[in-house]
């Protein structure tokens, strides 16, 4: 089933192919420029920070759904062993193997592909087993740290998390913006709080995963229009699920990483730092929220930290 001509529709609206040269991988984190970063480290007032990662465990948010997305599975590979001999300084070492979407990541520009393509045009076919993405993986997003806005979504219509259905629209975002005090800029990465995630921290994970809030198809336009490097929110999917259009599965997905070249995350806990801002007032702070440089990666886990 081909692409709905609405959805190209937006596509080209939202296009960035070509804006930053034909050769360009890491789409708008060219809008984190050595201004924006200054800019950012001036928000800093308290140097209070705020933890936005969920723990790396076994039974952590994965439930089957995304074939082969495993949970972090932990190994002691030595434990007190002394490699250099009897009475000397003992080892231990340990392993993981997991999905790099895991827990609390970012998606990279080659996580989806549509109509046989990547950002920047390139074909699918550039990704391949062996070597993963040609183009575009995760170690080339090397810069992910600028000025944060947390869009409190759920704050901001009255409740203290959004309702399953409810897909997240530029209106919303602009009633968060407002109860937030600040404008959405360029080279901001912002960060959408539905609540969702409290439904996982209580122990229910498939009632996380689905049905979900999100952000709707209508979304990227107002990423576009505000030129923001980067997008996270607290969901299992980050748009919303089942989607708002019967069958068009991703379509969130696919303007935002493959269209327009920005960076998305999910399973961003966002708890802690709704509460911060709600008491000191302020919703604009530095974010640190540097990828694991896997190569060729099609995604990786990040620890972030909110610093106000």
């Amino acid at each position: 089933m081909s692409l709905p001509a609405a959805f190209h529709d937006i596509a080209k609206r939202v296009n960035n192919w070509g804006r930053w040269g034909a050769d360009d991988e890491i789409g708008t984190l060219n809008l984190i420029t050595d201004e924006v970063v200054r800019e950012a480290v001036a928000t800093v007032r308290t140097g209070r920070r705020v933890p936005l990662a969920l723990p790396l465990r076994q039974d952590g948010v994965q439930t089957g759904m995304m074939p082969g997305r495993v949970n972090p599975l932990h190994t002691m590979v030595q434990i007190n062993q002394e490699i250099f001999g009897p009475g000397t300084v003992a080892c231990s070492d340990d392993a993981v193997t997991m999905g790099l979407q895991a827990a609390t990541h970012w998606d990279a520009l080659t996580h989806v592909s549509h109509s046989g393509l990547l950002y920047n045009g390139r074909p699918a076919g550039t990704i391949t087993p062996h070597g993963g993405a040609e183009f575009s993986g995760i170690d080339k997003a090397r810069y992910v740290l600028s000025r944060g806005v947390l869009l409190d979504v759920a704050r901001a219509r009255g409740v203290d998390r959004l309702d399953g259905a409810h897909a997240v629209t530029p209106e919303d975002l602009e009633a968060a913006e407002e109860l937030a005090g600040t404008r959405v800029r360029s080279g901001d990465i912002v960060l959408v709080r539905t609540g969702q995630i409290q439904v996982y921290l209580a122990g229910d994970k498939e009632a996380y995963a689905y049905p979900s809030p999100g952000l709707s198809v209508r979304t990227p336009e107002w990423f576009h229009a505000r030129d923001v490097a980067a997008v996270a929110n607290d969901t299992l999917t980050f748009e919303i699920f089942p989607p708002e259009i019967e069958d068009l599965w991703l379509p969130v997905h696919a303007l935002d990483l493959v269209e327009m070249g920005m960076l998305q995350g999910q399973n961003w806990n966002l708890e802690k730092l709704s509460t911060a801002c709600g008491e000191l007032g302020r919703y604009a702070f530095l974010l640190s929220a540097m990828p694991e440089p896997f190569v060729g990666g099609t995604g990786t886990p990040v620890a972030p930290v909110a610093v106000l």
